[in-house]
């Protein structure tokens, strides 16, 4: 009876499994309707990409031509010098590795404290566990710039002001918005999972370390994502924690080529251009995972 069960199975799961392999990763066949529904999506993406090439091939111009009457796209002299202008006017090469540095570490430790608040907020029953989330919620609706000054002031008691840790340690540790993301995945992992587990001996952490954490997968390489391209594109917080030229990001080196009276624009645009690309290859090879991350842990309540 086994048999002719697993035998009903797989004949029922073979039909499926081939109806998807024609339909392809759209999940459907290709209708007439969707024809303007992609055109205008098409048409979207192009004026939304039209900032960043006016930006790459203003970076390649001269000055006069920056500022033209009417504005032209293309450039008529075409200068690359700017680029080695712009990386030689400021320390790039330091700002790189400080960005690139302070970004992974909070990324690294951003996963995994989520992850473990994630789990404690959706496995284990402790008193107030849901007013404590309550106000991990509530805390998303409040803007950074009020609490910058009574963070301030904590930074500075640690003596933490012009080094990394004030930009490294206060996101690492708080990120609301990452332990709801978790959370919502790990609702919707099964709880017979964890119950064989425990059945066999297993405790919390090795439950945690060898069951959830390799499902949380793909939510944890979509939060890095943004955590990542969060904290490179972050200039607030360097600048308010952040006074010694070696100690700057990739925001504030380019905030350089800004003067009170006058600014280089070739330069500028030379530097937002090479601060710009890596962040945009990285979300243009990345944004399966960030959409799959997304709907699965929206789907998994």
């Amino acid at each position: 009876m086994t048999s002719s069960s697993g035998e009903i199975d797989a004949r029922g799961l073979e039909p499926a499994r081939r109806k998807n392999a024609s339909h392809g990763l759209s999940g459907g066949r290709f209708k007439p309707s969707w024809i303007p529904l992609h055109l205008l999506l098409v048409a979207g993406s192009l004026v939304m990409f039209v900032p960043f090439l006016w930006m790459l091939f203003s970076a390649l111009k001269p000055l006069d031509e920056i500022f033209a009457q009417p504005p032209k796209l293309l450039p008529k002299i075409w200068q690359p010098e700017n680029f080695v202008t712009a990386w030689q006017g400021a320390d790039f090469a330091r700002a790189y590795f400080n960005s690139v540095y302070i970004a992974g570490l909070v990324t690294v430790l951003t996963l995994i404290t989520c992850s473990m608040a994630a789990y404690a907020f959706a496995r284990i029953r402790f008193p107030g566990r849901k007013v404590i989330f309550g106000i991990f919620l509530a805390t998303m609706m409040v803007p950074f710039q009020l609490t910058v000054i009574p963070l301030y002031v904590i930074m500075g008691q640690l003596r933490w002001i012009d080094t990394h840790l004030a930009l490294i340690v206060p996101p690492a540790l708080f990120n609301a918005f990452g332990v709801f993301l978790l959370r919502q995945y790990v609702r919707g992992i099964p709880l017979e999972l964890e119950e064989a587990a425990s059945i066999d001996g297993a405790g919390r952490v090795r439950i945690f370390t060898t069951i959830i954490l390799p499902l949380l997968r793909t939510p944890l390489v979509a939060l890095g994502i943004f955590v990542f391209l969060g904290q490179w594109n972050s200039f607030f917080s360097p600048l308010i924690f952040l006074n010694s030229d070696r100690n700057f990001t990739i925001p504030l080196v380019v905030n350089q080529f800004k003067g009170a009276y006058s600014s280089d624009w070739t330069s500028l645009m030379a530097a937002t251009t090479m601060a710009a690309l890596p962040m945009l290859l990285i979300f243009i090879i990345a944004q399966r995972q960030i959409v799959q991350g997304i709907a699965l842990s929206g789907s998994k309540t």
